[in-house]
């Protein structure tokens, strides 16, 4: 079963505002998809639709199997949402706001057992209002764990979180995947996405422009590749710029650093150096998601490069 599934998705806000664009997105279950794209790319009207917070003008979607529009009530009861920017009542306490939470879904989790997988246990008592940004974001996150989720829908998890404070949010996505939970995330924070994430789509003026793992994405650019390498003696003649696949390449003092095409490119550099001179290291720098996302968002492919590409996992 594939946890979420959209078919020709398309939100329009009057004639002129095209916000989601026949999206065809599936998530499947058990992974960690990280839902990338800049602001105003539509992921948040994505989500929207998928809670039924908002309508779509056509297309279909489902979560965990149900319809998002006929289906909402019995789709909130198995799932655990944290939406950008939440909505808290001042006067209540965090542990006020668990069993609110605990007793809408007929769970039987502890609030304070709640409380303190988030850090917010000593604060339990105090009113919600007195609390800064990350605490309550770490308390919406709390409420979004409430009865052991099959799904999770992160709507900028780490949004007002400290270093810390993200780490542990890191940590706890990754827990909740490992026990078989879907997570399903927009983020802003790219080394985040990369670290927890198995697969990532990027959105772009409501289109979905690419998905895949990392690995696939990078594969389907021309992407340069570097590495640097650390030699007994730097050789005269080597003439790396020869090679095929090498863009450039610089010698100083022991230090070589070798700008490929591809990846591939880098194994033929080595063994070229290897065979001139001994090495004593290497360092290989892949192509980040930062650099993958700036190439798709913003119009960086190269000549001859299709803008628009889906990889399968």
């Amino acid at each position: 079963m594939t946890a979420i599934q959209t078919t020709e998705l398309t939100k329009r806000y009057g004639k002129s505002v095209l916000a989601v664009d026949d999206l065809d997105l599936t998530v499947e279950e058990g992974e960690v998809f990280g839902f990338l794209g800049p602001n105003g790319a539509g992921k948040s009207t994505t989500i929207n639709m998928l809670l039924d917070f908002v309508r779509p003008t056509d297309g279909t979607a489902t979560v965990l199997g149900l319809d998002a529009q006929t289906e909402s009530d019995e789709i909130r009861h198995r799932i655990g949402v944290l939406p950008e920017d939440a909505s808290l009542y001042d006067r209540l306490t965090a542990r006020e706001h668990l069993k609110w939470v605990i007793d809408t879904k007929g769970a039987d989790d502890d609030p304070g057992s709640m409380l303190k997988r988030v850090g917010l246990y000593d604060d339990g008592y105090r009113p919600v209002g007195e609390y800064s940004k990350g605490m309550a974001q770490r308390l919406g996150y709390a409420m979004a764990l409430v009865g052991d989720p099959e799904l999770l829908i992160l709507d900028e998890p780490s949004s007002g979180l400290d270093p810390s404070a993200r780490q542990k949010m890191r940590n706890s996505i990754q827990k909740q995947a490992a026990r078989g939970t879907t997570v399903f995330f927009s983020s802003h924070i790219l080394g985040e996405v990369e670290s927890v994430c198995d697969r990532v789509g990027i959105m772009k003026e409501g289109s979905l422009i690419a998905t895949g793992t990392i690995n696939d994405l990078q594969g389907e650019l021309d992407l340069d590749a570097t590495i640097t390498l650390e030699v007994e003696r730097a050789p005269k003649n080597l003439a790396l710029h020869r090679l095929d696949g090498v863009r450039s390449a610089s010698i100083t003092g022991t230090t070589i650093t070798v700008t490929c095409t591809d990846s591939a490119s880098k194994v033929d550099v080595v063994r070229h150096i290897a065979s001139a001179t001994e090495i004593h290291d290497i360092i290989s720098e892949n192509v980040s998601l930062e650099q993958l996302f700036n190439t798709y968002t913003n119009g960086e492919q190269r000549d001859g490069e299709k803008p628009a590409i889906e990889v399968s996992a």
